[in-house]
């Protein structure tokens, strides 16, 4: 299964909470050095789906491969290679940005040394180095937003999951969020999956995947999959006018 182009490779993968199907069957591919978009509704199973390659969910079908580590057998080097921007804040408000990122960085075994020169990279990186000693409770929404992805960097992982990172977002603060994670794809050789409902957040170059009711209805480039109907049209025509 391993593939030296994938970041990113799901096969197969379900998952049940009781009687209710999340994920049937969800095959995908996240290309390296790519900005591969994961689109659909509240609900269509784009966090299951993101809960179960940081495994806070157990897969019990289906394979996950990240940077050509198999999730279930491999775990340690698997999580070493992602990672991951959710919904919910994850810093610690009454730390300073600084101290947070030390603490992920310390969590994957980085030296404080070392921690120290990487931490005044990333913070560079997302524009924040002159925050790096401010609390993140006195940063602006969009601040907590580049600092939790700076966090997700320290480690210098191949894949960044980013699981509606514009949520709550000013429309400035939205469109500076995506620019830098474009930038980072362009700059560091990341690959990333931004999953979204916002269909101004993606563009034509971008690789696609429709998910909805926990079923990939498509996958590819996105100025393919929207077609001469544009991407707004397709992706209700495929979803239902009531998406």
């Amino acid at each position: 299964m391993t593939d030296p182009a994938c970041a990113l490779r799901i096969t197969g993968l379900s998952h049940r909470f009781g009687s209710v199907s999340a994920l049937s069957d969800v095959s995908l591919t996240v290309p390296r050095g790519s900005f591969t978009a994961l689109l659909g509704v509240n609900g269509a199973g784009k966090t299951t789906l993101f809960s179960l390659v940081t495994r806070l969910y157990s897969n019990v079908s289906g394979s996950i491969e990240v940077a050509g580590h198999d999730l279930r057998r491999q775990p340690a080097q698997a999580m070493a290679r992602l990672g991951a921007v959710f919904q919910s804040r994850a810093l610690d408000a009454d730390l300073t940005v600084a101290q947070n990122l030390a603490y992920h960085a310390a969590l994957h075994g980085i030296s404080r040394r070392r921690s120290r020169d990487r931490i005044a990279q990333v913070l560079a990186q997302v524009d924040l180095e002159s925050r790096a000693n401010d609390r993140v409770s006195a940063l602006s929404g969009g601040q907590q937003r580049r600092a939790e992805i700076a966090r997700a960097l320290v480690h210098r992982p191949d894949l960044l999951l980013l699981d509606e990172a514009t949520v709550g977002l000013d429309v400035k603060s939205r469109a500076e969020v995506l620019a830098l994670t474009r930038r980072l794809i362009a700059a560091e050789g990341v690959s990333a999956l931004w999953a979204t409902h916002i269909l101004d957040e993606i563009q034509p170059d971008d690789d696609l995947v429709i998910l909805h009711r926990g079923r990939v209805l498509r996958a590819g480039k996105a100025a393919a999959i929207a077609g001469p109907a544009g991407l707004t049209q397709t992706f209700l025509a495929l979803t239902g006018a009531a998406a």
